[in-house]
């Protein structure tokens, strides 16, 4: 009777008061089984054990499925096993964060209501003095206006990037890791953007900075225009989601500056909103807080610093206000210098830095106002601009060492940005003047100062080894340096070829078309600035061996009569807004003429 007190009873079996005989191993009894009912115990306790049996069943089931499944996809992306993955969080995730991708994080932010929270701002508490929004925090305790640098980074996966979706093979890939890491990388001060020494360390710590790295070096890849276009898609998408997305790394403000200085049609835009994001991570203080003995600040402060220049590079050569102000941490940079985690890419940098104090100072003085000439009395001031830029390469040049990498570029590139900074100078002495204007010779002066500046640019651009080796896979800024000074001196011969300056037409073509020939055979993809820079100045050329030679050697200080086919200004192009197309201005770009060059200032 015992036995039969602790039977399993089931259902149907109680209801018609027959006996439940269920062998063992077998889910229903005979009874259930001959007529097809199923089996189910009256005692609601061992219905729920019967039904976790079940579900865990069915979840062995799944997961051994689902490992075979990731088992396989691995193998088919020549990606590491499973194994090597880590086997959990270590830190409890909330599903409201957990954000599967950058576009389901965007419709989700978009419908997030506003939500209260305890925590205050990490020391908050101790300032009597700080941010109004701080303040507001306080009082409404809204997660939503608060920053988000005390929140932690819920650790990002590569198993949603173009790589795991198979829509760039892993081995490719790597390769284009490779060349990044070992040609734009060193280009770009010595490694400072990149600090991953493999894919998968940098896939882990970001999928943005992935995106932009393979972007780039897919850009410089001959033939490579398809991979550029997945790896560029991929890259703008992420974009797009970070706009809104408020928990970022370091490794995603890199990724911005990788794509600000590479990718012409993204670099004002990408420079700002790195600049933007770091702020919220509160970059601008990383250099107050190492001098106050905090060494983790240093790789902060560093990156702080190339944001600065980054923003000037485009800030300045675009004629547009820079973000970053030339506050004290700025101006500190000898300061940084002396850190004992200082190195030779800190020194490339920290030249930048010193370079572009200068040359805002300049912009500061006077202004971007492409109408607005510069007044005799202005010469002085720019003279003193001028040596200000020769002390500097004085004291840089020789601080820079060679790269194992790229050689002496880092000097040469030193020598080359204080020709490009004379010639940015000293072309304001021919802004918004006509070329019939009686020149002084102050202004004279500075202008055969320009032209110098500019054909030494170029002669370097074209004769030094390590900087020609180079021309495919240097920034942004230096392919500008490279058009601008052709162009301002294609315009020169154009409008004011025996105004008195110093310049020669045929040496002038020969050396224009120099260029045209570098940018013709560099290796990189068809979509690279480089060939459009070619194709730009190709047709500037053709243009200007157009205009009659006796149209070229006119003076302008007299009258011309112009037979009757040329009044239609067939061989006009080239001087369109000539006298308002130098200095501090983007207008050199805006011109029909410049059109092909395809820049973007957007």
């Amino acid at each position: 009777m015992g036995n039969d007190a602790h039977r399993r009873q089931g259902t149907e079996c109680k209801k018609h008061k027959v006996r439940c005989d269920q062998s063992p191993g077998q889910p229903n009894c005979a009874r259930c089984r001959k007529y097809g009912y199923r089996c189910v115990s009256s005692n609601k306790l061992e219905r729920i054990f019967e039904d976790d049996q079940d579900w865990k069943k069915e979840a062995e089931t799944n997961i051994v499925q689902l490992q075979a499944a990731v088992t396989e996809i691995l193998q088919r992306n020549c990606m590491p096993p499973l194994s090597s993955f880590p086997t959990g969080l270590t830190e409890p995730v909330n599903s409201d964060r957990l954000k599967l991708s950058f576009v389901a994080t965007a419709s989700k932010d978009s419908r997030e209501v506003r939500t209260r929270e305890t925590s205050q701002e990490p020391t908050a508490e101790q300032e009597l003095v700080s941010a109004p929004m701080r303040s507001l925090f306080e009082v409404t305790k809204l997660r939503n206006i608060r920053s988000d640098v005390s929140q932690h980074r819920i650790a990002k996966t590569p198993e949603d990037d173009l790589i795991s979706r198979g829509a760039l093979p892993h081995h490719v890939a790597r390769e284009l890791f490779s060349f990044f890491d070992t040609t734009m990388n060193h280009i770009l001060w010595g490694g400072i953007a990149l600090v991953h020494r493999d894919l998968e360390s940098a896939r882990r710590s970001s999928s943005l900075l992935c995106a932009a790295i393979l972007a780039v070096a897919a850009l410089h890849i001959p033939q490579g225009e398809d991979m550029f276009e997945f790896c560029y898609s991929e890259f703008v998408s992420l974009i797009s989601g970070s706009l809104i997305y408020r928990d970022h790394n370091l490794d995603d403000i890199r990724a911005l500056c990788i794509g600000a200085f590479w990718l012409s049609d993204l670099s004002w835009k990408l420079s700002g909103v790195a600049v933007r994001i770091a702020t919220e991570l509160n970059l601008h203080q990383a250099f107050h807080k190492m001098q106050r003995g905090e060494p983790d600040q240093y790789e902060r402060a560093q990156l702080w610093y190339l944001l600065y220049v980054c923003d000037h590079h485009y800030s300045i050569a675009y004629g547009r206000p820079p973000v970053i102000h030339d506050n004290a941490a700025i101006k500190g940079y000898e300061s940084f210098l002396s850190s004992p985690m200082a190195g030779p890419a800190d020194m490339r940098l920290m030249a930048q830095v010193a370079l572009f104090i200068v040359l805002t100072n300049a912009y500061h003085t006077f202004g971007s106002d492409s109408q607005q000439p510069l007044n005799e009395e202005d010469f002085n001031t720019l003279r003193a601009f001028c040596l200000e830029v020769e002390g500097w390469r004085m004291k840089w040049q020789p601080r820079i060492a060679p790269n194992p990498y790229v050689g002496t570029y880092p000097s040469k590139g030193v020598v080359l940005h204080y020709h490009f900074a004379k010639l940015q100078l000293n072309s304001l002495a021919l802004r918004a003047i006509s070329p019939n204007h009686q020149f002084s010779l102050d202004r004279r002066e500075a202008a055969n100062a320009a032209i110098a500046s500019a054909m030494s640019t170029m002669n370097l651009v074209l004769h030094e080894p390590d900087i020609r080796n180079a021309v495919a896979r240097v920034t942004l800024f230096k392919h500008t340096m490279i058009a601008f000074a052709a162009v301002f001196l294609l315009k020169v011969v154009w409008s004011w070829n025996s105004a008195s300056l110093n310049i020669e037409r045929r040496q002038v073509l020969d050396l224009v078309q120099a260029v045209v020939d570098l940018m013709s055979s560099a290796q990189a993809s068809r979509r690279h600035l480089c060939r459009h820079i070619a194709t730009g100045l190709s047709k500037m050329i053709s243009r200007l061996k157009a205009k009659p030679l006796y149209l070229a050697r006119h003076d302008g200080d007299h009258p011309l009569n112009l037979p009757a086919d040329m009044e239609d200004d067939s061989y006009g192009p080239l001087s369109e807004n000539v006298s308002g197309a130098f200095g501090f201005d983007e207008d050199w770009m805006l011109t029909s003429s410049i059109d092909p060059f395809c820049f973007s200032i957007t």
